[in-house]
């Protein structure tokens, strides 16, 4: 499974445990940066991570900024792009499991590296549920 990933400054030192981790679980992971804990702005990175997603380049993306919000609202303006923002395990597994989530945002400075580890876990393992979800889904999108 190929992920992309990518962080604000606000996340960059989470994000780049993030990757190790990743990798060694065998996952490949692209990361679309940033790169240093510089100041900058998130939609400079949110929206070649959503391009890759809708473009199958990777299979899924997570990224990380200090809230997470300005990850999702930038994410999400993407069509075919669902952005689920995380802070624990239950919040995980449901953007998946209800939301068919295609890409985990989580808020860097509220989360621990272990919790990060675990909301990725659980998000990577749960399944889509389909069902009404799915109509609820096919909603969001709209003569998709």
């Amino acid at each position: 499974m190929k992920i992309g990933i990518c962080a604000d400054h606000a996340g960059f030192e989470l994000k780049r445990q993030l990757v190790d981790y990743l990798q060694r679980k065998g996952y490949e992971v692209r990361d679309f940066g940033t790169d240093s804990t510089q100041s900058m702005d998130y939609p400079d990175v949110a929206h070649p991570l959503a391009d890759a997603v809708v473009a199958r380049q990777v299979d899924c993306g997570i990224a990380l900024c200090g809230t997470g919000n300005g990850m999702a609202m930038s994410l999400n303006h993407h069509r075919g792009i669902r952005a689920g923002l995380a802070w624990n395990k239950a919040i995980a597994e449901l953007v998946k499991a209800h939301n068919d989530a295609n890409v985990l945002v989580m808020p860097a400075r509220f989360i621990s590296p272990a919790m990060a580890r675990l909301i990725i876990r659980t998000w990577l393992g749960t399944a889509f549920e389909g069902g009404r979800h799915q109509r609820r889904i096919d909603k969001i999108e709209p003569g998709r």
